[in-house]
């Protein structure tokens, strides 16, 4: 079976019926379930934390990462190591509540993230060590010293 798709001579993919501009059924469901759904969840109504997007960046000396996540405290932060494996993760609830002469007004909230990653075995898992400064969170994950790289050197040849 071929998966060549015929051009007509005026090189036109557009079909030539008059209800091509109104969406079908399928069409619309197509667009509907396939839409980017974290930013319908993002909307207006929902002002939770999303994952956050992290840097790595590595050194000859250490691997530094580093997470925008503007917002919070850093008693906010649980970070966990355990196994090689490095966990940070942040749980935030809030609570409002008005009183008025006619009515009530209650509004709750609830956010939470979890990053894990791996650590290389060349990580010192002793030495880790985090900051949290103007909503960015950096931690500094240092390399065992036979895992650092040496500079390049010349062997004289005896």
């Amino acid at each position: 079976m071929s998966n060549l798709v015929n051009v007509p001579k005026n090189r036109s993919l557009s079909n030539t019926n008059s209800n091509a501009n109104f969406p079908t059924w399928s069409n619309w469901l197509d667009d509907i379930f396939n839409r980017d759904l974290s930013s319908v969840f993002t909307s207006n109504f929902n002002t939770g934390i999303s994952l956050p997007k992290v840097n790595i960046k590595e050194t000859a000396d250490a691997f530094m990462v580093e997470m925008a996540v503007p917002g919070l405290k850093k008693s906010d932060f649980q970070i966990d190591i355990d196994n090689q494996l490095l966990s940070i993760s942040t749980e935030t609830k809030e609570e409002n509540e008005q009183n008025e002469e006619n009515y009530t007004r209650r509004e709750f909230g609830y956010s939470s993230f979890k990053r894990t990653f791996t650590l290389p075995e060349s990580v010192n898992d002793e030495k880790i060590n985090a900051k949290y400064i103007d909503g960015i969170l950096s931690i500094l994950l240092p390399k065992k010293e036979e895992a650092k790289k040496k500079p390049a050197r010349s062997i004289k040849i005896s």
